[in-house]
């Protein structure tokens, strides 16, 4: 079974100099729901939405051209892909003659896919449209400013999640400051996370002293929303659930995991921090 351990994070690499989809390497999921209690069947739907920067690849007569790529991994997939065999995997394209753009964007869903173990979605973004892309914020209200004393810093303690027995409501709230930590690296991984639900109110300073917990947490960016999600969903109890992170570029990629108690299409925000 594929450990993060066995991957090349961490890793001194040598580039590839062509087209290599062995490069991508899986993680089963299950690895990290196990500590969720979460088996096969999931409490949440979602999506893990990629945004890729370092896009290239040759014409047929050897002229490089670049694109944005955009990639939505189902969290139902028994695979994620570890980040850095993802970039790797991306680079080999850089000096690979391909005959049109379609044919590329269709050899990118099929490798994920492949390596996934479900559909993944591949949209590029060529330079005319560049002109379209802008940055955004997160809709909700930022709880950033809450007075709160934060003296815990991991592992994430779900004890500080409290609502109220009697205060209904509907309402989305948003923090910038959850960090947590490659589990193989320990280099720090930054987001901003958005939380939309309905049930009993959440209070905003356990929710805060909840989200800072993290900050020295070791778990992959799809594991800590999920750990999330089924915290508060534990701990709150809300009828309705949507957790997402939008985490800050490393290597060329960003990674945003969504879950969600009811289906739904996340939308995908490009944050200042992006």
């Amino acid at each position: 079974m594929n450990t993060p351990h066995d991957s090349a994070l961490g890793r001194e690499t040598s580039y590839p100099h062509g087209y290599d989809p062995t490069l991508l390497f899986p993680i089963p999921r299950a690895q990290g729901r196990s500590s969720l209690g979460l088996g096969e069947t999931l409490p949440f739907h979602g999506v893990d939405i990629w945004n890729g920067y370092e896009l290239s690849w040759l014409e047929p007569l050897g002229k490089p051209r670049i694109a944005l790529a955009r990639f939505i991994i189902p969290a139902h997939s028994p695979n994620l892909i570890e980040s850095k065999s993802f970039k790797l995997y991306l680079g080999s394209f850089a000096a690979t003659p391909m005959p049109d753009v379609e044919t590329l964007r269709a050899c990118l869903e099929g490798d994920l896919s492949a390596v996934a173990g479900a559909p993944v979605s591949v949209e590029l973004v060529l330079p005319d449209q560049f002109a379209t892309e802008h940055i955004e914020h997160l809709a909700g209200e930022c709880i950033d400013d809450a007075p709160v004393v934060v003296s815990h810093y991991g592992p994430p303690q779900s004890d500080f999640l409290v609502a109220s027995d009697d205060d209904e409501t509907t309402e989305t709230l948003v923090s910038h400051l959850l960090k947590s930590n490659c589990p193989v690296t320990g280099q720090p991984d930054w987001a901003s996370v958005q939380i939309d639900y309905t049930g009993p109110r959440i209070d905003r300073a356990g929710l805060l002293r909840y989200l800072v917990s993290f900050r020295d947490h070791s778990e992959f960016h799809e594991q800590c929303v999920e750990r999330i999600f089924c915290d508060i969903s534990a701990r709150c109890a809300p009828q309705r659930l949507a957790v997402c992170a939008r985490y800050t570029r490393r290597g060329g990629l960003d990674i945003n995991p969504w879950r969600s108690n009811v289906p739904g299409s996340p939308s995908n925000p490009r944050l200042a921090r992006q």
